[in-house]
C-alpha cells in the first residue's frame, strides 16, 4: 500500500495536511501505545473523542500531547469530551468549545472547534462524539453542519465517533453536504471498531467540497503503527486522512 503524502506547504500557498481522528477512551488503556500511534501518523491535527474529563484532565491530555509531538488546541472537559490537538505547524486564529442541548438521562455532548492556518490555507476544524440515541444523534448532525457553516471559513474538516455507520441516517446527512473522506479516497483499513474484531466504520473524517482528499482510512500499514499498539491503546481504531487545503 502506498503511504499517504507527508505534510507540506506548496508554492501556490496551498497546504497538504494530515488529520487524525481518534476515540481515546479517556486514556484508560495503554497511553504509551496511544502516543506511539499518534506520533507514527505524524498528524497536523488530532481530533480526539473521549478525552479525559475529570480529575486533572488538562494535565493528562497535555501529557499525551507532549508525548506525541502535539499541543492542546482546545476541548476536553469544556467540550464534554471532544478535543483538538495540533502540531506547531498550525497557526491558531480562534477556538470555541460548544456544549450541545442536554437530553435528560443521556450524556452531555459537545463540539471542540477551531480556525487554523497552514501556510496560505485557512481551515475550520471540528471534533465530535455523537449520541448513542438515534434521534438525538440526527439532531446533533444538523447542529454540526450549522456549526461548520458558522465558522465563517470556506474550507473545513470535521471528524469523530459518529456511533453509527455509513448506512445510518445521521452519517448520510453529513455525507450529503460534506465529503466522506474514506469514501472519496479509500486508503488503509476500513473498519474502526473494535480493534480486536474490526467490523464497523463508526469513526469518520468529513471535509467540505473544495478540499482535495488524498487518502483516508485506518493506518494499519503506516510505518511505526503496530497491531499490538492498536489493540492496547483504546477500544477504537484511528482514522488518518491526507488533505490538500487550497490557499
Amino acid at each position: 500500500m502506498e503511504l499517504l503524502p507527508n505534510s507540506r506547504t506548496e508554492s501556490n500557498g496551498s497546504a497538504v495536511i494530515r488529520v487524525l481522528s481518534y476515540n481515546i477512551r479517556s486514556m484508560r488503556d495503554d497511553t504509551d501505545a496511544l502516543a506511539r500511534i499518534i506520533t507514527a501518523c505524524a498528524p497536523d491535527l488530532v481530533l480526539v473523542q473521549e478525552a479525559p474529563r475529570f480529575f486533572r484532565w488538562r494535565k493528562k491530555l497535555a501529557r499525551l500531547a507532549a508525548a506525541s509531538g502535539q499541543v492542546i488546541l482546545t476541548g476536553g472537559a469544556t467540550a464534554a469530551g471532544p478535543a483538538i490537538l495540533c502540531s506547531l505547524r498550525a497557526t491558531v486564529e480562534r477556538t470555541e468549545d460548544v456544549l450541545l442541548p442536554l437530553t435528560p438521562g443521556l450524556h452531555r455532548r459537545g463540539f471542540a472547534t477551531a480556525v487554523v492556518r497552514f501556510g496560505g490555507a485557512r481551515l475550520g476544524v471540528l471534533s465530535c462524539h455523537l449520541s448513542l440515541q438515534q434521534d438525538e444523534r440526527h439532531d446533533q448532525g444538523g447542529l454540526l453542519l450549522d456549526r461548520l457553516a458558522g465558522l465563517g471559513v470556506e474550507h473545513a474538516v470535521a471528524g469523530g465517533d459518529l456511533n453509527e455507520g455509513p448506512d445510518g441516517r445521521t452519517f448520510r446527512r453529513l455525507a450529503e453536504t460534506l465529503q466522506d473522506c474514506r469514501a472519496t479516497a479509500p486508503w488503509g483499513g476500513e473498519f474502526t471498531s473494535t480493534p480486536a474484531h474490526p467490523h464497523q466504520r463508526i469513526d469518520a473524517i468529513f471535509a467540505t467540497k473544495g478540499i482535495e482528499v488524498l487518502g483516508c482510512g485506518v493506518p494499519l500499514d503506516q510505518p511505526g503503527v503496530r497491531e499490538a499498539d492498536l489493540r492496547a491503546a483504546t477500544d477504537h481504531l484511528p482514522v488518518l486522512a491526507a488533505l490538500r487545503i487550497p490557499a
